[in-house]
C-alpha cells in the first residue's frame, strides 16, 4: 500500500488533463505473488471446455459434459453465457482477446505448462469461425432464444427438450452480412494466423485466407447487418470501431500496409467523440460492442506515432487518476467500476491493455510503467480477494466464491427448476451439481456490494467475453510474476446426489392383490444423460401360495397406469420371472426409455401403476409384507412416496439403481455375455466314508445328503440359465467341499459369484466352509483365479468343477 501511494505521489501528467489520487483500497494490497495465477489461467481454461459445444475433442477434461448439439448448421464453437446459445460476435471477440494474450506473453503460458491447452481451446473457436464463414455471408446465430432463455437444463439432453417442445430436430440458425462480426471474425483469425503461422503453416493460412475474406466484405458493406435475431441479446452500435481493431490485426499479419491506409483516410474519422466534443473517445471501455481502444492501442504499437501513444494513454488516465476532468468511478475497496453490467469484465480487460501499453509503448518510463502495472495488478488482486470482503469472484480460486453463479448445464437442474440452485440456507436451499472452475461472475456493484443469487443476474451471470479480457490479462500476469498448475487439476467429481432411482407407494393392497404406484427417476448430471434400454424389477415371494398349494401359475401382472402408454416410451411388464427359489420378479421395461430424462417437472420421472394379483376367489392366501420389493413402502397419495433400493433399475443388462434380493449393487460384478446355454450338473454317486470319497457333496455320519438338479431361467444373472443344486442337509458345523457354493445354500448359481467377488474385495468375510468352497480352481486359496474358473463354469465354457478330495 506504501508503494501504491509513493507511486501515485510521484506522478508527472504527460498529458493535459487533471490528476487525481486512485482511491485508496480497504483491504491492504496483496503482493503480486499472493495468488497462484498459474492456477487460475488453468481453471479458466477450464471454464472455456465448459463451454464447449457439439463433439467434444478428447482433450477436453470436462468430466461431467459430454457430446451436445452435434447436428448444429455449423457444429463446435463456444456457448455464450450461462444459456446454450452461440453468437458469432462473441465466440470472435473472445477468441482475439485469448489470441491476443497469447501472442504478447506466450512466455508465460509456456512456464506454467498452459500452452498446449491453451491453443487447444483456442483453435476450437477459430474452427468454429471458419465455418460460420460461408463465403457470401456468415452464419451469425445458431439457436433459439425464445426456447433457450425459457427453459433451465443442462447441455446434453437440450435436443431432447427441445424436441419436445417444439418439434424440431435441429436448431436454427440464422445469416447475415454485418460489418462488426465479420470485422471481428477477421481480427480472431488474424490472432490465429499470428499464434501458428510458424507450428501449424497450413492451419494458419487457412485462417488468415477468412479473415482476409471477412475483413474485404465487413469494409464492402460498412453497414450493421440484419441480424436482428440477436439484437435483444447483442446489438452493434457501430461499425468504424470494429473494421480499425480488424485493419490493424490484418497489418500485423500481412505487413500490407493498405491496412493502416485505410485505417487513416476512412476509419479513423469515423471513430466516435467525446460527447461534445471533437475529441475521440477515451472513456468507456473495451467490449464486444466497443473495440475502439484496443484499436488505438494497436495503431500505436503498429505505427510507433506518439501522438496515438498519447491518445491511448488518455483511455489509462481515464482508468486511474483521470484525464480532462474525468475519471471512472472507483468503489471504496478501489475497483475501478464502469457498469452495473460485468463491472469485473470491463476492469480487468482495461488491466489487460494495461499490461501491453506498458510493454510496448511505456517500457522505457519508470513512472507510468509503475503507475499502470500497479493499476493492473490492483484490478486483478481485487477479483482474487484482495477486497474488504475477503471475496474472489472467480469460482473456484479461494475459500470465499460465489455459490450461485447463473450456468445452466453446471447447475445439474433436472425439473426445469433454478431459482434455489446454488443457496447455501432455506429449506429449499440446493448447489450446483458441479463447480463452475475458472469463470469470472459479472462483480460487484459501485459500492462493493454483491448479491450472490443466481436469479440476479447482473451480479453472477458468467460468459466467454466476461473471462476473455481477464485470461488475456493472466497470459500477463503468469510471465511476470510466474505461478503453477495444479497436477490434479481438475477433481474427480463425484454425483452429489442418486442420479438414477425408484420411488415408490402403495396404491391399494387387499386380500388378492398389490397395486404399486412407482415413479422411475431420472436426474442425472454426471453428464446429463437418457437411456433407451430402461427397466426396473419389483422382487415378490410367494411362499405363502406355496405353502397353500398353488404356484406361479396362479399369479397374474397388469399395468393400470403408465405415464407414456401413448407415446415412444410405452411401458410393459413381464410375466413373474424366478429369480431364486419362491423369490419371483416382474420386469417393467420402457419400449423407449428416453422418456425419462433430465429436462422437466414432467420428464424426470415416469409414473406407472401395476397390479400382482391372485385370483378374487381365493381369499386369505395373498400376504405382501414378506415381498422384498414391498419393505418399507405405505399406502397413500404423493406424500406417500419413498425413495427405495429394493425396486432395482437397469440400463439393458447393467444394474444402475438398488440392491437386488442377494445383495448385488451397482457395479459389484462384471457383465457376462454369452449366448443361452442348458447347464446341467449331474450328482455323483454317493461314497460310504469320509476320508475317500471324490464326490461333490458327501454323506454326512448325521444325514444323507440328497442332490437334485435342475435348470433355472432368471434375468438377474448374466448367464441366462444356471444350475441349481438342492440339498439337504443337517447337523456339523463343517460340511465336505461343495466347490462353487460360495453362499453355502446347496447350489451353483450366480449368487455364489457375487459373493466370491465381495469376499476377494473385502466387502464381506466368508466362514470357513464358504472359503473351502469358494477355492474352485482347488489350488488352495482364494484369489481372482477363483472367480474367472467359477463364471466360466456358470456360463458353460468349461463344463464342471474340481471334485473334493
Amino acid at each position: 500500500m506504501k508503494k501504491w501511494i509513493a507511486a501515485m505521489a510521484a506522478v508527472v501528467v504527460g498529458v493535459t488533463g487533471t490528476l487525481t489520487a486512485l482511491p485508496a483500497a480497504t483491504a491492504e494490497a496483496e503482493p503480486n505473488t499472493a495468488y497462484n495465477y498459474g492456477e487460475a489461467l488453468q481453471k479458466s481454461m477450464f471454464f472455456y471446455e465448459v463451454q464447449q459445444c457439439g463433439e467434444l475433442p478428447e482433450w477436453n477434461e470436462v468430466s461431467w459434459r459430454d457430446d451436445c448439439m452435434t447436428n448444429d448448421f455449423v457444429p463446435g464453437g463456444w456457448f455464450d453465457a450461462g444459456d446454450h446459445l452461440k453468437f458469432t460476435l462473441t465466440n470472435a471477440y473472445a477468441a482475439t482477446m485469448l489470441g491476443w494474450g497469447l501472442l504478447s506473453y506466450g512466455d508465460g503460458v509456456d512456464a506454467v505448462g498452459q500452452r498446449t491447452l491453451y491453443e487447444n481451446n483456442l483453435q476450437f473457436a477459430l474452427d468454429y469461425l471458419v465455418g460460420c464463414d460461408l463465403g457470401d455471408e456468415i452464419v451469425y446465430m445458431i439457436g433459439d432464444g425464445s426456447f433457450d432463455h425459457v427453459w433451465w437444463g443442462s447441455a446434453e439432453v437440450y435436443m431432447q427438450k427441445f424436441e419436445l417442445m417444439t418439434g424440431e430436430t435441429e436448431r436454427p440458425y440464422y445469416t447475415c452480412n454485418d460489418s462488426c462480426i465479420e470485422a471481428q471474425m477477421a481480427a480472431a483469425l488474424c490472432t490465429g494466423y499470428l499464434n501458428f503461422q510458424d507450428t501449424q503453416p497450413e492451419k494458419a493460412a487457412e485462417y488468415l485466407e477468412h479473415a482476409i475474406a471477412c475483413f474485404e466484405r465487413a469494409d464492402a458493406n460498412r453497414s450493421i447487418g440484419d441480424d436482428t435475431a440477436e439484437h435483444s441479446y447483442y446489438k452493434p452500435s457501430t461499425f468504424y470501431d470494429d473494421l480499425f481493431y480488424a485493419a490493424n490485426w490484418l497489418y500485423m499479419a500481412t505487413g500490407d500496409q493498405k491496412y493502416l491506409d485505410l485505417c487513416e483516410t476512412d476509419y479513423i474519422p469515423n471513430l466516435d467523440k467525446e460527447s461534445q466534443s471533437t475529441e475521440l473517445k477515451y472513456t468507456w471501455g473495451h467490449c464486444w460492442d466497443d473495440v475502439m481502444q484496443g484499436g488505438v492501442l494497436l495503431y500505436a504499437i503498429n505505427t510507433g506515432d506518439a501522438t496515438w501513444k498519447t491518445q491511448f494513454q488518455k483511455h489509462l488516465e481515464y482508468w486511474t487518476t483521470g484525464y480532462g476532468g474525468k475519471q471512472i468511478t472507483y468503489t471504496p475497496d478501489g475497483l475501478p467500476w464502469l457498469t452495473n453490467w460485468g463491472s469485473l469484465r470491463h476492469a480487468t480487460t482495461t488491466a489487460f491493455l494495461a499490461y501491453v501499453a506498458v510493454d510496448e509503448l511505456f517500457a522505457d518510463d519508470a513512472t507510468y510503467s509503475t503507475k499502470y502495472i500497479d493499476f493492473a495488478d490492483n484490478v486483478m488482486n481485487y477479483a482474487f480477494g484482495n477486497n474488504s470482503a475477503g471475496r474472489s469472484y472467480v469460482v473456484g480460486m479461494g475459500d470465499n466464491y460465489p455459490q450461485a453463479w447463473h450456468h445452466r448445464t453446471s447447475s445439474g437442474a433436472w425439473n426445469d427448476k433454478w431459482s434455489n440452485i446454488g443457496q447455501t440456507e432455506g429449506d429449499d436451499a440446493k448447489p450446483h451439481a458441479h463447480i463452475l472452475y475458472g469463470a469470472l461472475v459479472g462483480g460487484p456493484d459501485q459500492n462493493d456490494g454483491y448479491s450472490d443469487k443466481i436469479s440476479d443476474y447482473q451480479y453472477t451471470e458468467v460468459a466467454i467475453d466476461y473471462n476473455a479480457g481477464f485470461t488475456a490479462a493472466l497470459c500477463a500476469m503468469v510471465e511476470k510474476y510466474g505461478g503453477t498448475s495444479d497436477p490434479d487439476f481438475p477433481p474427480t467429481e463425484t454425483p452429489k446426489w442418486d442420479e438414477f432411482s425408484i420411488s415408490a407407494s402403495i396404491n391399494q393392497s387387499a386380500s388378492s392383490y398389490t397395486e404399486l404406484k412407482v415413479y422411475a427417476l431420472n436426474h442425472t448430471a454426471w453428464p446429463a444423460r437418457v437411456i433407451t434400454d430402461l427397466s426396473y424389477n419389483y422382487y415378490f415371494d410367494i411362499s405363502e401360495l406355496v405353502d397353500a398349494g398353488m404356484s406361479i401359475e396362479d399369479v397374474s401382472v397388469r399395468v393400470g397406469y403408465d405415464q407414456h402408454s401413448s407415446d415412444k416410451g410405452a411401458i410393459s411388464i413381464s410375466d413373474p420371472i424366478q429369480y431364486e427359489g419362491n423369490i419371483y420378479y416382474v420386469k417393467l421395461s420402457f419400449a423407449d426409455g428416453s422418456v425419462v430424462m433430465p429436462t422437466g417437472q414432467s420428464e424426470h420421472r415416469s409414473e406407472c401403476q401395476f397390479r400382482i394379483s391372485i385370483p378374487d376367489n381365493i381369499q386369505g392366501v395373498w400376504d405382501p409384507t414378506n415381498d422384498y420389493s414391498y419393505e418399507g413402502l405405505v399406502q397413500g397419495g404423493e406424500d406417500a412416496m419413498i425413495i427405495t433400493d429394493k425396486i432395482t433399475m437397469y440400463d439393458g443388462d447393467t444394474l444402475i439403481w438398488g440392491v437386488e434380493p442377494d445383495g448385488t449393487t451397482p457395479g459389484d460384478v462384471p457383465s457376462v455375455t454369452t449366448e443361452p446355454v442348458e447347464t446341467t450338473t449331474t450328482a455323483p454317486e454317493t461314497a460310504t466314508t469320509t476320508e475317500t470319497t471324490t464326490q461333490t457333496v458327501l454323506e454326512t455320519s448325521e444325514t444323507t445328503t440328497s442332490l437334485e438338479t435342475t435348470e433355472m431361467t432368471t434375468e438377474s444373472t448374466p448367464a441366462e440359465t444356471t444350475t441349481t443344486v438342492t440339498t439337504s442337509v443337517s447337523g456339523g458345523d463343517i460340511q465336505d467341499v461343495f466347490y462353487g457354493d460360495v453362499n453355502c445354500d446347496g447350489r451353483i448359481d450366480i449368487t455364489d459369484a457375487v459373493h466370491l467377488n465381495r469376499a476377494l474385495a473385502g466387502v464381506v468375510i466368508l466362514n470357513e466352509q464358504a472359503t473351502r468352497n469358494g477355492d474352485c480352481n482347488a489350488d488352495g486359496y482364494l484369489s481372482s483365479s477363483d472367480s474367472s474358473v467359477l463364471l466360466r463354469f456358470l456360463v458353460s465354457i468349461i463344463s464342471s468343477l474340481p471334485s473334493a478330495e
